[in-house]
């Protein structure tokens, strides 16, 4: 019987009957993501079949690692300008491309209890002084672009741009400010709500940097079904929840 067990199971696997592994998506996101997205993919894991795999790192960064062949299914960018950098090459599969969050630009000092600031230029000047801000890459990650735009809207960037701590994304910058290690930082307002150690002084204008908005697309070479059900997920009811529960602006409906 044994050995009549163990035949029909080898038959099963060569005819292909055995239970298929479940399909991997590879998601590249921008780093100022990681909270919502952690959940939000938890709930998708849970409903579904698939398994789900999360990059998280600058913009800049995944979008050139999508270019050289990394194997993502989708990507989901923190500014438009890198997205519409991959949709020159053609790596985008069509008509997928899409937005659906917003975010908004806040200046956070060291501690909980930081006395909150009105933000003109000479406010700013005065509580800067010389210390250092930490911020993302100002020239190639999108939340150091979008400071560096701020402080330039102030007539800042000149004066203070010595004092600019760049890291490799905005959650390696709000990180430096809660250990203390910069005084003040400049970071999406949805990360200075994930870390309690920060406090958020003022929220710089919409005028004063470019609009923050995070498109998110399949990738030609990797798009599948499983990958868009995973992006056509980001805009479900559940899913719109957690991105506002997280403090991000919501762009669209949910069907």
């Amino acid at each position: 019987m044994m050995r009549f067990l163990l035949i029909c199971a080898l038959c099963l696997i060569a005819f292909g009957l055995a239970p298929a592994r479940a399909e991997q998506i590879t998601v590249f996101a921008a780093a100022s993501l990681k909270t919502a997205l952690d959940e939000i993919t938890a709930g998708f894991i849970e409903e579904t079949d698939y398994s789900v795999s999360l990059s998280y790192a600058g913009s800049s960064l995944l979008a050139r690692q999508i270019s050289q062949g990394a194997p993502a299914n989708v990507f989901i960018s923190a500014n438009r300008a890198w997205m519409d950098w991959l949709e020159a090459q053609q790596a985008l599969a069509p008509e997928t491309r899409g937005e659906f969050i917003g975010n908004r630009l806040v200046l956070i000092a060291h501690g909980a209890e930081a006395a909150p600031l009105t933000l003109t230029r000479e406010t700013l000047a005065d509580r800067l002084g010389a210390a250092r801000i930490a911020t993302a890459l100002v020239e190639a990650v999108p939340a150091g672009i979008y400071a560096k735009a701020a402080l330039s809207h102030f007539e800042l960037w000149d004066a203070l741009s010595p004092q600019i701590v760049q890291t490799d994304n905005a959650r390696t910058a709000l990180a430096l400010v809660a250990a203390g290690e910069a005084p003040f930082g400049i970071v999406y307002a949805t990360d200075a709500q994930a870390e309690p150690r920060v406090s958020v002084l003022a929220l710089f204008p919409p005028e004063s940097h470019p609009v923050i908005r995070y498109p998110a697309a399949l990738l030609e070479a990797r798009a599948s079904p499983a990958a868009q059900a995973f992006l056509n997920h980001l805009t479900t009811a559940p899913a719109r929840q957690v991105f506002e529960n997280q403090g991000f602006t919501l762009l669209r409906a949910a069907p």
